[in-house]
């Protein structure tokens, strides 16, 4: 009988304060640094829940652009973006020493993690800040994407990330939030999305097709309404099924 061992993350440090609610049910989690939201005392909080629940540490970076809380494609300069990036993940690697903590993996956040899995420049800029960090650091990307690609080609270590609340163009590309079908909310919805991911590596474009797909950590939204009830009945359907979250 096959065990399938998966990962389970959501974007927390988001100004949405519900990361004591969300953690016990993560495995992992992407720390808003700043960019899109988040500050100092902010992150210094969800890294100490982290902690407290064991979960794994990432960074969340994204466009310089709280405005539109890094949902916007920025158009930056190789070198500006770099800049940006790095402090933002300076800044949580400040608290994490502070707090005896490590830096687990790096995520990109919202239209530069869209951007990326496609052009060859962004992927680029965040290559090169992982790969100016001391430590070997994961990098969280789509399967098939550019940034992927790339990532594995400077021998960086990708996790294929899979959307457990989110419906997929038949690209692999998620469809917009400008779409009433973007967001999975129903529970069972997600369970069966994630269940298709998991076992038999296909998922349903949001046209019927099916489509190939592999993951290995399975996104849920800290700002999908009902996440909590999502985790919670991930956490208890999912191993009925011989899946182990950790």
């Amino acid at each position: 009988m096959n065990v399938y061992i998966i990962d389970i993350n959501a974007d927390v440090g988001e100004g949405l304060n519900n990361e004591p609610d969300l953690m016990p049910y993560l495995s992992s989690c992407n720390i808003a640094c700043g960019g899109h939201a988040g500050d100092l005392q902010i992150m210094t909080e969800a890294v100490r829940l982290a902690k407290t629940h064991k979960v794994k540490i990432g960074a969340h970076p994204s466009f310089p652009d709280k405005e539109n809380f890094g949902r916007m494609v920025m158009d930056m300069s190789a070198a500006d973006l770099y800049a940006t990036l790095k402090q933002q993940v300076r800044a949580l690697q400040k608290v994490l020493y502070q707090e005896n903590s490590q830096l687990h993996h790096i995520k990109p956040h919202g239209a530069l993690y869209n951007l990326a899995a496609k052009d060859d420049k962004t992927a680029n800029v965040i290559i090169e800040v992982i790969k100016s960090i001391a430590l070997p650091i994961k990098l969280y990307a789509p399967y098939k994407s550019v940034l992927a690609y790339l990532a594995e080609s400077e021998n960086i270590q990708v996790t294929y990330e899979g959307f457990a609340d989110r419906n997929y163009n038949a690209d692999l590309s998620l469809v917009s939030r400008k779409n009433n079908d973007a967001i999975l909310n129903d529970k069972h919805q997600v369970l069966s999305h994630v269940l298709r991911m998991v076992k038999h590596q296909k998922l349903i474009a949001i046209d019927g097709v099916e489509v190939s797909i592999k993951a290995a950590t399975f996104c849920v939204h800290g700002d999908t309404k009902n996440a909590l009830q999502i985790l919670k009945f991930l956490n208890r359907e999912l191993p009925k099924h011989h899946i182990k979250i950790q």
